[in-house]
This record gives C-alpha cells, sequence and structure tokens, in this order.
C-alpha cells in the first residue's frame, strides 16, 4: 500500500509539474505527460501496468460524464446526422479496414481478432485534441463536432470489438445478428441513461446544499455506467446520456452555489485524470515492446505500418466522402437545409481530420483481448503505435496546423454573441424591476440604485456589441477605457481583501468571519473577465 501512495504522489508530481511547464512552453500537456511516463517506465523501480477493468470502470466514466456536462446538448442536435456518421459509420469502417488489412499481412492474426483490434483503434479520444484546440482558437462548431464524436464513438467501438471477440470465440456470425446486439446494447444504454439521469434529477430537487448536490454529481457517471453493464447494455452510452441530459437542465436542477461548486469539483478530476491517464499510456510501452521478442521485425513493422497508416488514411478519406455526398441526402459535414449551418469548408476538413487522436480508452480495450487471441503480444503493440503517433504526431502538429488554417469565426463571433445575451439578460432584468416597482412600494424605494447599476451594465455590454460588430479581422479589438476599468476594478478587491487580512492579523476580526467576507470578494473577482493584453 505504501508503494502505490508513493507512485500515486509522485505521479501528482509530475502531472502538476508538467502542466506547468506545458503552460510556459506552449506545448500540449498530454504528449509531455506520455513522455514522461515512457521515460519512468524505462526507470528501475515500480511500476503500473494497465488494468482495463479498472480503466473502463473508474477512469472512463468520470471523464466522459465531465465532458458531456460541459456539451451543448442543442448544438448536439443541430449537428446529430454528422456526429453520428463520424462516431458510428466511421468507426464501423476504420474497424472494417484495420481488420481485413491486419487480417492481409499477419497470417496468425484471424479476421475476428483483426476487427477487434480495428475496433479498439477506431474511436478517436478527444481530450487532448479540444484541449490543444481551444487554445488555438478552434471555432465552436469543430470543437461540437469533435466533443459529440468523442462521447459517442466509444460505445460503438467497444459493441463492435465485443461482437468481434464473441465472434472470433463462437465461431459463427451473423450480420443480422450483430446488428440486432448492436441496436439493444445502444437502445438499452440510452434507456439506463435517461433513468438514472431522472433519479439523479429527483434527488437534486431534495438536496438542500451544493455539498450534497456535488456528491450526487461525483456519484452519478458510476452508478449509470455500472447499472448499464449489469444490463448487458452499454455503459459508455449511458454515462453520455445521463450527463448531456442533466448538464443541460442544470439551471432549473441546481442552486447557483451547486453550480460554481459543481464546475470546480469536475474541474478538477479532470485535470487529475486526464494527467494520471496520460502517464499510465506512457509508462505500458516497455511492457509492451517487451511482448514483441517473439516476433520478427519485419512482421512487426509491417502489421505497425498498416494499422497506423489505414487509421491515419481513413478518417481524412471519409471526411472527404462524406463532404461531397449529395445535400438531399443530408449527410454533408456540418450541413442541412438551414442556411445558419453550412457544410464545412475545406479547411475546417484538414483541421477536423487532424483531430484524431487516440487516447486511453484504445489502450483499455486493446489488453481486454482474451490471453488465447493469436499474436496477442503484436496486436497490442499496433494499439499502442497508433496511440503514441497520434499523440505525439498530432498533438505536436495541431495547434501550428490550425494557427495556419486561420480558420473563421471564432473569438470575435462568440464574444459579439455573449456581450449580445448579456445586454438582453439586464434589460429583461431592467423590466422586471419596473414591474416590481410598479406593484410594490417597498420595491420602488430602493429601485433607484439598482437601476442605475444595471443600466451602466447595460451601457457597456451595448458598447461592446458596437465595436464587436464592426470588426472585421477575427482579432479581438482591446478597449482601452475597458481594460482600465478592469484593471481598476480588480486593484479595488485586492485593497479589500488586504484590509480585511490587516484586521484579521489584528485580531479584529475571527477567521470564520475573514473566511466568510474573503469568499465574497472571490465570487465577484471570478466573474470579471480576463484582462486584455495592452
Amino acid at each position: 500500500m505504501g508503494e502505490l501512495v508513493a507512485l500515486a504522489l509522485g505521479g501528482l508530481v509530475v502531472v502538476v509539474l508538467t502542466n506547468a511547464l506545458a503552460r510556459r512552453t506552449h506545448l500540449p500537456a498530454a504528449v509531455l505527460l506520455v513522455l514522461a511516463g515512457i521515460g519512468y517506465g524505462y526507470l528501475p523501480g515500480p511500476n503500473l501496468e494497465l488494468d482495463p477493468e479498472v480503466v473502463l470502470y473508474l477512469v472512463i466514466p468520470p471523464l466522459l460524464y465531465g465532458a458531456a456536462l460541459q456539451s451543448s446538448l442543442t448544438a448536439l442536435r443541430r449537428n446529430g446526422r454528422t456526429v453520428i456518421g463520424l462516431s458510428v459509420a466511421l468507426v464501423l469502417v476504420t474497424a472494417l479496414a484495420v481488420g481485413f488489412g491486419l487480417n492481409a499481412v499477419v497470417a496468425a492474426v484471424p479476421l475476428s481478432f483483426a476487427i477487434a483490434v480495428g475496433a479498439a483503434v477506431s474511436p478517436p479520444d478527444p481530450v487532448a485534441a479540444l484541449s490543444i484546440g481551444r487554445r488555438a482558437g478552434m471555432s465552436p462548431r469543430l470543437t461540437t463536432l469533435v466533443e459529440g464524436e468523442g462521447l459517442l464513438n466509444d460505445a460503438t467501438a467497444l459493441t463492435i470489438l465485443q461482437v468481434a471477440v464473441a465472434t472470433a470465440i463462437g465461431g459463427r456470425f451473423s450480420v443480422g445478428h450483430a446488428v440486432g446486439d448492436f441496436l439493444f446494447v445502444a437502445a438499452g444504454g440510452l434507456a439506463v441513461g435517461m433513468a438514472v439521469a431522472w433519479v439523479i434529477a429527483y434527488l437534486r430537487k431534495m438536496a438542500s446544499d451544493p455539498l450534497t448536490d456535488n456528491a450526487l454529481s461525483l456519484g452519478t457517471p458510476f452508478a449509470a455506467y455500472v447499472a448499464a453493464e449489469s444490463l448487458h447494455v452499454s455503459g459508455v452510452l449511458a454515462v453520455v446520456v445521463a450527463g448531456l441530459w442533466l448538464g443541460h437542465r442544470s439551471a432549473s436542477l441546481q442552486s447557483s452555489g451547486a453550480r460554481l461548486q459543481t464546475r470546480s469539483v469536475w474541474h478538477l478530476v479532470e485535470y487529475l485524470l486526464e494527467g494520471y491517464v496520460f502517464l499510465l499510456i506512457g509508462q505500458q510501452l516497455p511492457a509492451v515492446v517487451r511482448g514483441l521478442a517473439a516476433y520478427d521485425l519485419g512482421t512487426v513493422v509491417a502489421a505497425g505500418a498498416v494499422t497506423v497508416g489505414i487509421v491515419l488514411l481513413v478518417r481524412p478519406l471519409w471526411l472527404l466522402a462524406a463532404a461531397h455526398l449529395p445535400a438531399r441526402m443530408h449527410a454533408r459535414l456540418g450541413g442541412d437545409p438551414r442556411p445558419d449551418n453550412p457544410p464545412l469548408s475545406g479547411r475546417e476538413l484538414l483541421a477536423l481530420s487532424w483531430a484524431g487522436t487516440r487516447g486511453v480508452i484504445t489502450l483499455a480495450a486493446a489488453f481486454t483481448l482474451p490471453a488465447s487471441t493469436p499474436a496477442r503480444d503484436l496486436l497490442l503493440f499496433c494499439a499502442y503505435l497508433v496511440v503514441l503517433v497520434t499523440l505525439v504526431g498530432q498533438g505536436l502538429t495541431f495547434a501550428p496546423l490550425l494557427r495556419r488554417l486561420r480558420l473563421p469565426g471564432s473569438a470575435v463571433s462568440r464574444a459579439l454573441t455573449r456581450n449580445e445575451a448579456r445586454a438582453a439578460a439586464v434589460q429583461a432584468a431592467l423590466d422586471r424591476l419596473t414591474a416590481l416597482a410598479e406593484a410594490d412600494p417597498g420595491v420602488r424605494d430602493v429601485a433607484a440604485p439598482l437601476r442605475r447599476a444595471a443600466e451602466g451594465r447595460h451601457k457597456r455590454y451595448t458598447e461592446r456589441v458596437a465595436l464587436l460588430s464592426h470588426v472585421e479581422d477575427q482579432v479581438l479589438p482591446v478597449d482601452d477605457r475597458y481594460r482600465a476599468a478592469l484593471l481598476a476594478r480588480r486593484e479595488m478587491i485586492a485593497a479589500e481583501r488586504d484590509e480585511l487580512l490587516a484586521w484579521r492579523d489584528a485580531g479584529r476580526l475571527a477567521d470564520a468571519d475573514m473566511r466568510i467576507l474573503e469568499r465574497e470578494l472571490d465570487h465577484e473577482e471570478s466573474v470579471l473577465p480576463s484582462l486584455p493584453p495592452s
């Protein structure tokens, strides 16, 4: 136990230091963590081996749930056909292509097991791609597609893998039976996810404090996954559905305090889990390489090249083909009959094709292959090589590619929409205040200062809207007055905090009271926008 605790603490130190280095060097943290894991894996001493049951039951559910909470159900509905094409059809095509390719170059690998490995390497893991893409200015529509694909493709891949392994062991395959199994597993996952979400929503309405609410939130992904797996349906899909529905309904289900706490809790969970996961991926390399001793170099090179090559080629070819389907089929990427959702441009297609990084679920799925699988060590190496090439290769080049493509849309249009929404919300508050003042003399007496504060905010937002509406390039304009006001308000909050500390240190303010007042200042400072560059 002491050794395990030491490993966990050492991993925590590496995660924190690596993320700090990533912020300073602007290199992807995921790539640096994988490389750190590889380096540690070759050092003498204890090491962690990837246990697929631990990953599937303890790591994947909270990561998927945290991502689902932050996803947009509305945007996913708008791009539903595109997301289904990427997360179902593309996964199936990739699995079959890799399976037939491996079966052709390595005679010892039966087709069913080769397709199982193809299923393992087929689902992209959006964690690295999104963390890099958001920092590099990936457009909201591409972000939605990558998020939606990553939320749903794991269920497809794991289902294909289970069917392929069952076929390999049983020796019989029926297309109708396989399709029926897939539909049952998917529909069951949807039903279980909605049932768990409904129960959690009911319990949240009864919860009286943020701590209880967040305890329920932390337990939700595990409850959904275990319930679904016990019924032999898709646990991954159940977790995603529960997270999407609860995230969409959070405004009506949670108090403001609970929502603030939930965001912080899940940011910390994702930060730690993602860090440990990428370290774990790197640590598996020595064990995977040791398993190749029984194979000649030509076989290893051929199997690895075919697997990686097919994975890298199928995605852009699929995207290109789907983008040129007839519009009436409505499978065009990002396109439907509405004029506000046109097909993706060539540059957007290139960015989307480069966002196919693989992650821990690929390794976890590959490690679930039975011990009796022919050439199992070679197949594990092929899966690991796909993860390593896509994480390191695409991870290092994704941000430069996005900057080079100069994709339209992101920062200015989103800032414009946010400020238009802020202005509309403040106007609604002013209208409500007017109605209250007319109905209640008590409100009328205190309405004047509230109205002045709201009108000041409304003026600030409308001025920002006017400024953003005339921006021709994609660089956010810097308003000197706005920047000066932000700087002044931050300095005022700092002065208030210093004065509270002086009162506490002089014994005039108890620590408990100090923390209450400090929390008020922290909440106010947390809603201030980041200071624009001078």
